[in-house]
């Protein structure tokens, strides 16, 4: 798909590109989410799930251990130096994480970094559809 839209000239927009706050960090396998949270009835974000896709919250912590910053910020920073045309659109409801995200930009990744990631992503596999059968269904997918 990436090759596509730059063979055509479109720009990407990740939706909820920290995963629905799970690339922050900040969730793990014992995480709570309050009872209306959309999160409890995402497959992803069971227990089990969450404990399986740690490898890849490793992965962030990691690396933003070495730049000194979170691991929000790494997963956009990552995903801004894809292609100048992809543009995360992260949402937040809070101040500090907006600045947070918006902090981002500076975090530089070396190309040795980015191929370092992306030989340690091949070696990742992410449990958990997105999405119930339900919603999946409701977009066609």
């Amino acid at each position: 798909m990436i090759s596509t839209l730059e063979e055509l000239g479109i720009g990407f927009v990740p939706f909820a590109p920290l995963g629905k706050g799970f690339l922050t960090g900040t969730i793990n396998e014992n995480t709570l989410f309050e009872s209306g949270d959309f999160r409890n009835t995402v497959p992803r974000f069971s227990v089990k799930n969450r404990k399986a896709n740690q490898e890849l919250l490793d992965l962030l912590n990691d690396m933003a251990k070495v730049k000194n910053c979170k691991p929000a910020q790494i997963a956009l920073a990552w995903l801004l130096a894809q292609k100048p045309w992809i543009v995360p659109i992260p949402g937040t409801t809070k101040i500090h994480r907006l600045q947070e995200n918006i902090g981002a930009v500076d975090v530089n990744l070396s190309e040795a970094e980015l191929d370092s990631m992306e030989i340690a992503l091949k070696n990742i596999q992410i449990v958990g559809a997105r999405y119930t059968e339900e919603l999946l269904n409701s977009v066609g997918k």
